[in-house]
């Protein structure tokens, strides 16, 4: 079997241990080793006070995220060629698909949102420290409308970072691409802060991460934005766009505004951004058809990336 066939088999080999088994555990996990790697270069970059321009801590950091990602692509590049070269098609597919399914995480993704609603229930200070464990903001002054918002911002946000960006990067490159992006995602989610964090100063030490995931985030995110669109019946085009330029964030704001439109429902930061800022509160119906609708938006995601794995595999026959 051509290599293009096998990453088709692969990927669905992932999503489907993804949704049987979730994920692995943390000791074998790829992404917590990443973190870990990060955490440790982040204390020797970022300084523990404000500075001002600080090329020092800049290029510092930008070379350390160079050199921990060029270890990641090197390794997954190592693997998938050794698995080519060695081993049988269809081990091929279960290794690679064995390999990739710790890059993608929805089946997690979908349960820690489904987590805040059911502890919003008990009361609005569970829901509260539920909601903690998915957003980076300040979740105390948060009413039960807003947390519910941030539940579905999140869903949204990281429908794209953890399933549809590994799986398009997947599809261009195979593991090392798929790969890239999770470590360029989680950097960005570890240093990727315009001010003080965890006792450091990010501003500068953070810069290159950020932009980084803001390029391979790029189309994605926007490809996850249209992906909801289609599933939603195709709401107005322009006010997707319009809202999606709100947020600070080039990429983020769009799946985050097509849910929002398609749920017609008002999402928003306190004191950063208002979308669809004519649109109801949201409740908890809101929640479990948030779900419903990044599950579709997925599987259509998930028929162009398999055809058209398939369709190279046609043109190169």
């Amino acid at each position: 079997m051509q290599i293009p066939g096998i990453l088709a088999c692969a990927l669905l080999i992932a999503l489907a241990v993804d949704r049987w088994l979730g994920e692995p555990a943390l000791r074998w996990h790829p992404v917590i080793w990443m973190g870990r790697a990060l955490q440790r270069a982040g204390e020797a970059t970022a300084p523990l006070q404000p500075t001002g321009r600080d090329m020092t801590s800049f290029w510092r950091a930008a070379l350390c995220w160079c050199v921990l990602a060029a270890l990641c692509v090197c390794l997954a590049a190592a693997l998938q060629a050794f698995i080519m070269a060695h081993a049988p098609w269809w081990i091929a597919c279960v290794l690679l698909g064995l390999l990739l399914k710790p890059l993608l995480a929805w089946r997690m993704l979908c349960s820690e949102v489904m987590a805040v609603e059911s502890a919003l229930e008990q009361s609005l200070q569970d829901g509260q420290e539920r909601l903690a464990r998915l957003v980076s903001r300040d979740v105390h002054g948060l009413d039960a409308a807003q947390v519910r918002e941030s539940a579905i911002e999140s869903l949204a946000e990281n429908l794209n970072d953890s399933v549809v960006a590994p799986i398009f990067w997947f599809v261009i490159a195979g593991l090392p691409g798929a790969a890239l992006y999770r470590f360029a995602n989680t950097a960005d989610a570890m240093w990727g802060y315009p001010g003080m964090r965890s006792g450091r100063y990010w501003q500068w030490a953070g810069k290159w991460a950020a932009r980084a995931d803001d390029v391979l985030s790029w189309i994605p995110a926007r490809l996850t934005a249209a992906a909801l669109w289609l599933v939603a019946g195709c709401p107005n085009w322009s006010a997707l766009a319009a809202n999606a330029k709100l947020t600070p964030s080039p990429n983020s704001g769009w799946p985050m505004a097509a849910m929002a439109l398609a749920l017609n429902v008002r999402l928003g930061k306190p004191g950063v951004y208002v979308l669809n800022a004519r649109g109801g509160q949201a409740a908890r119906a809101s929640v479990e058809q948030a779900a419903r609708m990044a599950s579709r938006a997925l599987a259509c995601c998930i028929v162009v990336a398999v055809l058209w794995l398939v369709s190279m595999v046609v043109v190169k026959a």
